[in-house]
């Protein structure tokens, strides 16, 4: 692992976990996708029009992933899976190294 890279689990909902390592400024969404993550969809490419990069992202890391702001929580209505506390889109959680270590658990749908 580099200095401008962190580790990132993403679980799946059977629990099956994927690590990848993932760059520094990027998005989680980018991450996932660079590394051919299942069930991050991605249909917009991450301009936060879709709601297919949802992720829950757990409660460790609340300041770092930073508050949704008011248009990504009116996306994260949409969302085919169920919604939580800690759902985000993963497009908009950008990556710092405070972030290293981070595990993002994937919803059990997209659409």
């Amino acid at each position: 692992m580099s200095k401008d890279t962190i580790e990132i689990s993403f679980v799946q909902p059977d629990g099956t976990s994927t690590r990848v390592e993932a760059q520094i400024g990027s998005s989680l969404m980018e991450a996932a996708i660079e590394h051919g993550v299942p069930g991050i969809v991605a249909e917009c490419g991450g301009a936060c029009s879709c709601a297919t990069c949802h992720v829950y992202v757990g409660a460790a890391y609340p300041e770092l992933v930073g508050a949704k702001d008011s248009f990504e929580d009116e996306m994260l209505t949409g969302t085919a899976a169920e919604r939580e506390a800690d759902s985000r889109l993963s497009c908009q959680v950008r990556l710092v190294p405070e972030l290293s270590g981070l595990v993002v658990r994937v919803p059990d749908r997209q659409y």
